[in-house]
């Protein structure tokens, strides 16, 4: 009897564990919204100009005369880096994935899951460094740009960092489809190719989105590789060869000189609800999409 309400308690205790460790993500999300929105609260609801803000290429924070806060060059930047590094690494990523779970053998497959989670511990600083001293002179070489720090640099720079995680997940995603999909589908005399196209990738769709956009807030969000290898120009950028400046290197480039509760000090923490914001667009979008799908 003692026994048997041991273990009833240890598994009361274990599930209230695991409901507190689910809880506890959400509130630190909460947490770290809160804080940022405290930090630039007051200049957001008393003097600012959110249409200047939002559609003004002008950043000038620390001008004696006029000072303009205006991101869509810095919005630009970040999207034109983002979605190049995204058209490289979402390719490569999803194929090599396929690659690890359905054509290579144990042996192959152990050597090339560990040298991706080896990509995938590389810090951020040591990608820069790259872009800096490796695909600066080289872009120059190549293409002749009068700087090799630029928009190229940075997508090939965030497509190399975010291809590790593509390739983890989505290869989880694709081994976590049951095998009798598989032996299904060669039963009816599909190809090994009409069995990943047909069967393989519709089953681990989810699992695939949730890898490609683990990919973007990797992109998004990163900061010391991209402040390395753009150029940090603000600038709306018309070719891949301009240098940019994206979001996440502005406040990582000024915030520690900004005087504390500033005018700059706080319209950095609301470039970074922007980057809040748009991260959690993203995620519900694609949130959106899969449940259409799923409703097919």
């Amino acid at each position: 009897m003692g026994q048997r309400r041991w273990h009833n308690l240890s598994e009361t205790l274990i599930e209230w564990v695991i409901r507190l460790c689910g809880i506890s993500a959400i509130i630190c999300v909460f947490g770290i919204f809160f804080f940022v929105f405290r930090e630039g609260a007051d200049l957001l609801f008393h003097r600012f100009d959110i249409v200047q803000f939002l559609f003004s290429q002008e950043w000038y924070p620390t001008s004696q005369s006029h000072i303009r806060y205006g991101v869509l060059a810095l919005i630009a930047g970040t999207a034109s880096v983002t979605v190049l590094a995204m058209l490289m690494a979402v390719p490569f990523g999803l194929g090599a994935a396929i690659f690890v779970s359905e054509f290579c053998g144990p042996k192959m497959k152990e050597a090339l899951k560990i040298t991706i989670e080896l990509l995938a511990a590389i810090p951020s600083v040591v990608w820069g460094f790259i872009g800096l001293t490796v695909m600066n002179p080289l872009i120059i070489t190549v293409f002749h740009a009068p700087i090799g720090l630029n928009v190229l640099n940075g997508g090939i720079i965030l497509a190399l960092m975010s291809v590790p995680i593509i390739v983890s997940i989505a290869e989880d995603a694709l081994k976590a489809v049951p095998d009798s999909y598989r032996e299904a589908g060669l039963a009816l005399g599909a190809t090994r190719w009409q069995l990943i196209y047909r069967v393989l990738l519709p089953a681990a769709k989810n699992g695939l989105l949730a890898a490609v956009l683990l990919g973007v807030g990797r992109a998004v969000g990163e900061t010391m590789a991209v402040l390395m290898a753009t150029g940090h120009a603000v600038k709306i950028p018309t070719s891949l060869l301009d240098s940019v400046r994206t979001l996440t290197a502005t406040i990582a480039a000024e915030l520690g000189e900004a005087p504390m509760h500033s005018d700059h000090y706080q319209v950095l923490f609301i470039i970074g609800i922007l980057l809040f914001s748009l991260t959690f667009a993203v995620n519900l979008i694609a949130d959106l999409i899969v449940k259409g799908i799923r409703n097919k």
